[in-house]
Order: structure tokens, then C-alpha cells, then sequence
């Protein structure tokens, strides 16, 4: 980081230990006096953070929303997030590729939260974040003592659901490749363990809208693609009732959020932008994402029973089952 820039009040807080709710008061008047937080004040809130081993519970609140008013809305361009911007605070909230502590990460979902647009790489760092607790018993989700190591609960699941609706603002509605495979990675290294049922419900609503988005179909919001009115919440373990609830009654309300690209070009057509739909018609769809898909399920093994809820979601979603996906649609038929 770059020299620090405090005023006296602030500057005398580092001789401290402590950080109390008057001091929050003042750093308040005095971050804030001026309506503009600075990158100097915003790293000298850092270096408050880290000496400081007391802090009262105000600290935390007005820690997340200092430095992310700086770094939303008084970096420039104001309300969207730059690599560099992304680059400085990864920096500042790390260690080795980990974030150092519940505030930290806090701050990075509520950075998150509240730009416009962030690069890709910021959400599947934070989405590493919760993968290092899950999966190897890593990082400030362990420090309370709350979460199991190789069992993702339901805490963990609203944390990462968090994170995907936070950067599903400009240009990034559906679910990226980048998030896709760290949503498979916590996947595959908690297969046998007894997860929270709504860990099935995200995981194949997030990777069905990768694979049908990338198939042409119109991206919803991802806060209505991975919405949490779930056919899988009430779902028992058996594999029967899983299926019987899945198609009774939550397929269809996740078909409904998304549009064939024959619908959306129709509908291009008639406000006259024909143009548009030409070039829409134009693409060939990439098979990428099917021969990705394949290559994460079902080989060598039985498949999970999230993964057959995904395939039977793409056998009845999709018009056209990519050949590549045949053998495993017909798993589930």
C-alpha cells in the first residue's frame, strides 16, 4: 500500500489496541466530514483493523462501508469496479490467496453487492473463499468454530448464493465457466456428506443456467435463475421423491425464467430489430459447454443425485439435446 493519510484523531488510534464505539464516532466525522473517502484513509482503516485486537461491534459496519464507498463510488469510473480497484482490494484483504478475516470477507461481499459490475475474477475469489472452509478447513468461515469441514450447511449455501446475485449486475447475468467449475469443485468434494438440501437446489439451478445460457436461451437475473422457492428444499433422500417433487412442481418454475432464442428473436422482430435477431440467427451455438458438462458427470461412477436433477432440467428445458449429452440424458429418461 501506498503512505497512509490520517488526520491526528485517526493517526492516535494507532498507539491503541483498542477501538471503542466513540472512536467510531470520530473516525466517522472525520472519514466521512468531507463526503469523500480516500484510498489513503481507506488503507489506514486497514492498518486500524489489523493492529487493533478489541474492536467494538460498530467497528466492523462502518469498516465494510468506508472502504467500500471508496472503492464503488470514489474510484473512478464511480459505481463500477476496475481490475485495478479489484487487484488493490484483493490485495489489502489477503494473505497467500486467502482472506484474512470475517470483516475482510464481509467487505468483498458487500463490494460485491453494491458495484454496478466487477470483474469476473473477483467472484470466484470470493467464491474460493468459501470453498477453502468447505473443503479443506481454511480461511475466516472456521474461526467461530460453526462450519464442518467437507459438509456444505446451509450458512455456507446463503453465502454463496450471496455472492453469484452480487455479481449478477451489468453484463454478468448468467453463471460464468470460472464460477461453474468452482460450484462443481465444492461438488465433487462433498458427494458423500450430508449436505443441506439447499445446496442441491443452487448447485443445478446455477449450472443449468450456464449450460442453457451458453445455449442461447435469455439469461434471467440470476436472483430469479437461483431463486430460493425451491422444489428440493422439502425433498427427501430417496431418489423417487426427488424426481416426483422435481417435475410435479419446481420445473416448470425454473423453465419459466427462461426464453428459447426462437422467443426472443420473435420478439426482437417485432419492435423492428430485425438487425439484432439476424445476427442472433447467425451464431451457431458452441459445444463447448456440453462437452464440458460430460466431462464432469457420470463417468466412471453412478451418477449424483444433483446431477441427474441437472440433466433431467436440460432434457425437458432444452428443444435440442446436444450429442455429446445424449448418453447421460438418456440415464435419466
Amino acid at each position: 500500500m501506498g503512505e497512509l493519510t490520517m488526520s491526528a484523531p485517526v493517526a492516535g488510534l494507532t498507539s491503541k489496541n483498542r477501538i471503542t464505539a466513540e472512536d467510531v464516532v470520530m473516525l466517522r466525522r472525520e472519514v466521512f466530514g468531507d463526503g469523500v473517502v480516500t484510498r489513503g484513509e481507506a488503507e489506514a482503516l486497514f492498518a486500524l483493523d489489523a493492529k487493533a485486537k478489541d474492536k467494538c461491534a460498530q467497528w466492523p459496519v462502518f469498516f465494510v462501508e468506508a472502504v467500500t464507498d471508496f472503492i464503488v463510488h470514489q474510484e473512478k469510473p464511480a459505481g463500477y469496479m476496475s481490475q485495478d480497484n479489484a487487484d488493490w482490494l484483493v490485495r489489502a484483504i489477503s494473505r497467500d490467496g486467502m482472506v484474512d478475516s470475517r470483516t475482510e470477507l464481509e467487505l468483498l461481499v458487500h463490494v460485491l453487492e453494491k458495484a454496478k459490475s466487477s470483474p469476473n475474477g473477483l467472484c470466484v475469489y470470493a467464491l474460493a473463499q468459501v470453498a477453502n472452509a468447505v473443503l479443506d478447513g481454511k480461511g475466516p468461515l472456521m474461526h467461530d468454530g460453526k462450519l464442518v469441514p467437507g459438509l456444505i450447511a446451509k450458512a455456507e449455501v446463503e453465502l454463496l448464493r450471496r455472492i453469484l446475485y452480487a455479481h449478477g449486475g451489468d453484463g454478468n447475468i448468467a453463471i460464468t465457466r470460472a464460477e461453474a467449475e468452482m460450484l462443481f469443485k465444492i461438488n465433487e468434494r462433498t458427494a458423500a456428506a450430508n449436505n443441506d438440501p439447499s445446496w442441491n437446489d443452487l448447485f443445478v439451478k446455477a449450472i443449468a443456467n450456464f449450460v442453457m445460457c451458453s445455449a442461447g436461451y435469455e439469461a434471467p437475473m440470476r436472483d430469479v435463475a437461483l431463486r430460493r422457492d425451491s422444489f428440493f428444499e422439502q425433498a427427501e433422500p430417496e431418489i423417487g421423491s426427488f424426481f416426483g417433487r422435481m417435475v410435479s412442481g419446481g420445473l416448470a418454475g425454473i423453465m419459466e425464467a427462461y426464453r428459447a432464442p426462437g422467443d426472443i428473436e420473435s420478439e426482437w422482430e417485432s419492435k423492428d430489430k430485425a438487425a439484432e435477431a439476424l445476427a442472433r440467427r447467425a451464431e451457431t451455438v458452441d459445444a463447448s459447454e456440453a462437452m464440458w458438462l460430460a466431462e464432469r458427470i457420470g463417468r466412471d461412477r453412478p451418477l449424483r443425485e444433483n446431477e441427474r436433477a441437472l440433466l433431467t432440467l436440460i432434457k425437458h428445458a432444452s428443444p435440442e439435446i446436444h450429442p455429446v449429452l445424449k448418453p447421460l440424458i438418456d440415464k435419466v429418461a
